[in-house]
């Protein structure tokens, strides 16, 4: 047991040392005015080099992320059916199901999933 315990502070200890040591020589101490510019090859930009993002594309980024993590909850009640309860595990897919389905009709109600516009 108390080898466990040395092995996980050495391994800790190492690990920090290492991300002290990793951050110390990572420090820049001087700032470039030409590494600092947006495009790195010796000209200034006319105009501004930050774009105004597509609201639609973060939307569909957040619906991906949402759908992404549901699936990754769904997964697991697929293995443990033959563990639990059936009754209290169709329960519980019915209600999880359920909200997802409200969701994604909330979101097709507000036109989040017309990609035309």
């Amino acid at each position: 047991m108390y080898l466990i315990y040395t092995v996980s502070i050495i391994i800790l200890l190492i690990s920090s040392l290492v991300m002290v040591i990793a951050s110390i020589l990572s420090k820049k101490t001087l700032t470039d005015r030409e590494k600092s510019s947006p495009f790195e090859c010796g000209f200034d930009p006319k105009s501004s080099s930050r774009l105004p993002f597509s609201l639609q594309f973060f939307l569909i980024t957040i619906i991906f992320l949402i759908f992404d993590v549901e699936i990754a909850l769904i997964l697991p009640m697929i293995l443990i059916i033959n563990y639990s309860n059936l009754m209290i595990w169709m329960m519980t897919s019915l209600i999880f199901i359920i909200i997802l389905l409200i969701g994604l009709y909330h979101e097709w109600n507000q036109g989040m999933l017309n990609w035309s516009n």
